[in-house]
């Protein structure tokens, strides 16, 4: 049985009769690009770990499945319950990922394991379940969508960032590989590489624009590469960093 709400029923959009999956949606970047899914039409479940996220269910036009992407039994049937209830699954957005500081000798090996099984390893068990439903969804429709959550820390080396880099720098090259394997089968693969956060009025200096990119402004990027309107669009990293990653300015006057 599909999932309906009475905010979306009256929606309209680019994404209207399409059903999204969003992980880590309870917060952050995640909760913003659910919200913006649904908002232009689409059945949006929202996948996290957070039993309690209040922002999702009754009334939101979000329907919550809980899962740790870590548990791959877990995610597995979580994914399914999400191609159930939404009846279909066109877009996938690997958004779960967890922080780690410091440079390579400061992580012994059970968290940089830790690490690497949420933040690389958590996008292939979901991408892994999900692609029955999204090569189903290109067949009838001729492209599905995947968009993973990346980072500027991928491509500018930042201090303190040795185990959260290492992992980010997997996520964007896992997404060309599978925007490669996946192409002729008209599912879309890329990644936004939003800027870190560490202390904010540091961050904030080091930004051209002079501030930190909002979630908002992340969860824009993410929607215009799972919108059906980018059909030409695969394999590509967007940044989302205000400037840091290609952009060299002179130090702002005091």
């Amino acid at each position: 049985m599909g999932y309906t709400s009475g905010c979306m029923a009256e929606q309209s959009g680019e994404f209207a009769g399409l059903a999204a999956l969003v992980t880590g949606g309870a917060s952050g970047i995640g909760l913003a690009t659910a919200r913006l899914l649904a908002g232009r039409g689409a059945r949006v479940a929202v996948l996290d770990l957070d039993r309690g996220f209040e922002p999702v269910g009754a009334g939101t036009g979000l329907y919550p499945v809980l899962a740790d992407v870590t548990d791959d039994a877990a995610v597995r049937a979580a994914v399914a319950e999400a191609g159930r209830v939404l009846g279909r699954l066109d877009i996938v957005v690997n958004n779960a990922g967890i922080g780690a500081a410091g440079t390579v000798e400061d992580n012994d090996d059970a968290e940089w394991h830790r690490v690497l099984d949420v933040n690389v390893l958590g996008i292939v068990r979901t991408t892994r379940a999900a692609l029955p439903l999204l090569r189903r969804a290109a067949r009838e429709r001729g492209q599905a969508a995947i968009v993973n959550t990346c980072s500027v820390a991928a491509t500018a080396g930042l201090p303190q960032r040795a185990l959260y880099s290492a992992t980010k720098g997997a996520v964007y090259s896992l997404t060309l590989a599978m925007a490669a394997d996946h192409v002729a089968e008209g599912i879309r693969v890329n990644c936004v590489t939003p800027g870190t956060a560490d202390e904010r009025a540091a961050l904030n200096a080091r930004q051209p624009m002079g501030r930190l990119v909002s979630a908002d402004e992340v969860a824009a990027a993410i929607a215009y590469l799972a919108s059906p309107l980018a059909g030409a669009t695969t394999g590509t990293a967007l940044a989302v960093d205000g400037g840091m990653q290609g952009l060299r300015i002179r130090p702002r006057p005091a």
